[in-house]
């Protein structure tokens, strides 16, 4: 049965209840949890040293001068000789012996290489524990499968349970018995679950009890034991959900956050949170204890009490219009008296207002100073300082020469002056009180969203950076078809962008910045800066200045449609008939025919456009019900597939004019990560969906050979997701590659069987890939990892050698 309706002036149809496409529906699996996930890669680490492809190496191709985004950091004092460990949000664990000099990663090989928080055990240098999962809850956070233990040092690691906490806020290791661990898990991100709260081990990680829990929604987030007595703790309860529409802020009814304390090493716990804000209003919170004065405690609380109504134009860090009263935000509270009491130290005034931007779920972390208890450290879009007990602040030293967005703070209880700091650019260290940082580029790695290889000659690698911005580095190729890793320099767009080059001329580029920024450059005529704000404190990533309009460059000239809603990473599409043709999606499509100087709308909205999951205009609202995935057919013109957020799939044959939709024909309904019309058959499509929204971790991977009639799962053997992108071989239709959380595959007879592509790759998102026809080279970008090149010669010739053996 086909109905038939129209919507403006669209003619739309819909396609009826199809007893296939029902079928497939009955089939979706259950969500594959975190102890899926993990298991999981014991099959990938098996499938990658069997593969016919792990004699090819992945190249790293850059970039050599930015790092990621830092989470954490610990210091063993092994008998004088320091070892620093560095904590990544999705780069693993890095290790220096020779403060900061040179780094080597030790935690590539792991289901997760997500950290929340590391320690090691103050009696046992050699005893670290890693916590996966950050806590920290950005939207491209990726979960964690528990928690971790070395007694080598670092060498290496056994898993040591907790696996469906999924992210981690602190570990506390006992001071004089390495058996005795707690920890603080604040839980799942997306989804409600029981394994939150205070955990703890009394036999080094062999079972764990939870100690201290108040609900699924509610999990523990920081954790401080007095120094003076390892029975006494304090920690800090999170209420919080992220939601696809919004970031995770206290939501109406509300009452479990607050600061508790336990002296009798977990068995009991008592709320000790008189003089802080009312429960409902009690955001994250991070706690620290004074060691030089056990009784004095800070506490930096997320305060989503109203505050003062906006400023005139005021915006947000994404240049969007604030029109709601701040919050009171980031506030510091004092207690003498081991929490039995606590007043507000810090001063109200505009310098803490906008202390965390509109963002305060991402900071919340405070330490003080070992020998002094009135120096305070806060951390935030700066690294702020106090030295009168927190009553007033002011960015320290010259901490603006580094990254901004601060996470983990370590000071030297030997020397204060020697202060170590993690934040979204990655870790920097000064000995000399902040008058001078180093910063340890080679540690890490860049976490991309995307990749774009153009058709310059050599060509540019374009692609957008986590709290970096857009950038664009060569892909170095050597006569030997060696590649050499590049610096990457200023591109086009932001933080979060998707970018289109013109294939004829790859001067013209254009991105679909944060949240339906769109612009044009042409970058033969170069400003005097390029770039845009990454989203963080990037000094040399500044807003351009104006250039006169024309075709030089054309900034921020999105549809002058009202209502409309973007995604963090919003698509931008050149035609492959017409490179004058751009597509942009919103929750409708545009078409420009004249490279974005005029647009067209040529869709009806094409998501599910539920108001139960958009809130209304406000500082925490997520754009959501957004086209994400949006491409036209190489082989019939006109002839394009939109796939949104909130699983909804169509199609039109005829530019738009009617659109067809596909969704009930998809055995699930996921995020579309990926839809790709092929180039070798008229009516075969790929699209690829993640579960990452909901905790799920399986692989949906589909293909329909039918123009969308049918879809069937060609996931085959991949043994978990998300899974972040298809593309098809330009040559050979049966070659397919596929890029998880886990890493790159391939397979060779169109999705029955895959394997892992390389088998040098250290464990990580692979979340873009490009196959280079003309170059003959296949690049990935990854986040947390950086850019990875291949020779995609070595790859088809990859097989000859084992099929001979097979012969023989």
């Amino acid at each position: 049965m086909r109905r038939t309706f129209v919507v403006g002036r669209y003619l739309v149809i819909t396609l009826g209840a199809v007893a296939a496409a029902a079928a497939l529906r009955a089939q979706t699996p259950a969500p594959a949890g975190a102890e899926h996930l993990r298991q999981a890669y014991d099959t990938y680490r098996s499938m990658k040293a069997s593969s016919a492809y792990r004699q090819v190496a992945w190249q790293f191709a850059g970039p050599t001068n930015i790092s990621g985004r830092a989470t954490d950091v610990a210091v063993a004092d092994r008998t004088g000789a320091r070892r620093i460990f560095v904590a990544y949000a999705t780069s693993g664990v890095w290790r220096s012996d020779d403060n900061g000099g040179t780094w080597q990663s030790v935690f590539d090989d792991q289901p997760s290489t997500s950290i929340g928080d590391i320690a090691v055990a103050p009696s046992n240098p050699d005893q670290v524990w890693v916590g996966t999962g950050e806590a920290n809850l950005f939207r491209a956070s990726m979960a964690g499968v528990g928690i971790f233990k070395s007694t080598d040092g670092g060498n290496t690691f056994a898993y040591a349970g907790l696996g469906d906490s999924h992210t981690i806020g602190r570990i506390v290791v006992h001071p004089t018995n390495p058996d005795v661990v707690y920890v603080a898990a604040s839980g799942h991100g997306w989804t409600d679950n029981e394994m939150r709260g205070v955990f703890k081990t009394t036999d080094g990680g062999k079972t764990w009890n939870k100690v201290f829990y108040k609900s699924p929604r509610t999990g523990a987030w920081d954790l401080v034991m007095d120094p003076s007595n390892p029975e006494v703790l304090y920690a800090s309860m999170w209420q919080r959900i992220r939601r696809k529409w919004s970031d995770p802020r206290v939501e109406p009814g509300y009452s479990e956050g607050g600061v508790y304390k336990t002296s009798d090493g977990g068995k009991t716990w008592t709320e000790v949170s008189a003089g802080l804000p009312a429960a409902q209003f009690r955001g994250r919170i991070g706690i620290d204890i004074a060691r030089s004065n056990p009784k004095v405690l800070y506490a930096f609380v997320d305060n989503y009490e109203p505050g003062r109504p906006p400023l005139p134009n005021e915006e947000d860090a994404y240049g969007r219009p604030v029109n709601e009263a701040r919050i009171k935000s980031a506030e510091v509270y004092r207690t003498d008296d081991g929490g039995a009491t606590w007043r507000k130290v810090s001063d109200s005034n505009e310098f803490m207002t906008r202390h965390s931007g509109t963002y305060g779920w991402v900071f919340g972390q405070i330490r003080v100073d070992p020998a002094d208890e009135n120096r305070v450290f806060t951390l935030g879009l700066a690294l702020n300082v106090s030295t009168d007990g927190g009553k007033t602040f002011a960015t320290f030293a010259n901490s603006r020469s580094v990254h901004g967005d601060h996470h983990g703070l370590w000071i030297d209880p030997k020397d204060s002056k020697v202060i170590y700091d993690v934040n979204d650019g990655g870790f920097y260290s000064t000995a000399d009180n902040g008058q001078s940082w180093k910063f340890a580029v080679s540690a890490g790695g860049s976490q991309f969203y995307n990749i774009v290889v153009d058709q310059s000659t050599p060509p540019w690698m374009y692609g957008s950076i986590q709290d970096i911005g857009s950038r664009r580095g060569r892909l170095a190729l050597t006569e030997g078809r060696e590649i050499r890793p590049v610096e990457f320099e200023g591109a086009p767009g932001g933080e979060g962008s998707h970018h289109a080059v013109d294939p004829k001329a790859p001067t013209i580029v254009y991105s679909h910045t944060f949240y339906g920024r769109f612009e044009r450059q042409d970058l033969s005529i170069p400003p005097p800066q390029r770039g845009r704000r990454g989203g963080g404190n990037q000094a040399q990533a500044q807003q351009p200045p104006a250039q006169p309009p024309g075709p030089q460059r054309i900034t921020n000239i999105r549809p002058k449609d009202e209502g409309l809603r973007a995604q963090w990473m919003a698509p931008v599409v050149l035609s492959p008939h017409a490179s004058d043709t751009v597509y942009l999606g919103f929750q409708y499509v545009y078409r420009s025919t004249n490279r974005g100087n005029t647009w067209e709308r040529i869709s009806p909205d094409l998501t599910g456009n539920d108001p139960k999951q958009m809130l209304p205009r406000s500082s925490s609202e997520i754009p959501y019900q957004t086209i994400v995935a949006l491409e036209e057919s190489s082989r019939v013109k006109g002839l394009i597939y939109a796939g949104t957020d909130d699983g909804k799939l169509h199609v039109t044959r005829d530019a738009g004019k009617t659109w067809t939709e596909l969704t009930e024909n998809v055995p699930t309904r996921k995020w579309y990560s990926r839809v790709v019309p092929s180039q070798h058959a008229d009516d075969t499509v790929y699209v690829t969906q993640r579960g990452r929204e909901e905790d799920d971790f399986a692989a949906y991977i589909y293909r329909s050979t039918d123009g969308g009639k049918i879809f069937t799962s060609i996931a085959g053997n991949i043994p978990a997701g998300p899974v972040n992108v298809i593309r098809e071989d330009p040559t050979n239709p049966d070659l397919l590659y596929a890029g998880t959380d886990f890493g790159a595959f391939i397979t060779t007879d169109g999705g029955k069987q895959w394997q892992v592509l390389g088998g040098n790759l250290p464990s990580t998102q692979v979340s873009d890939l490009a196959v280079h026809a003309r170059e003959n080279v296949i690049v990935i970008s990854t986040y947390g990892r950086g850019v990875w090149a291949m020779d995609r010669a070595r790859v088809t010739a990859s097989l000859m050698p084992q099929r001979d053996e097979r012969i023989h």
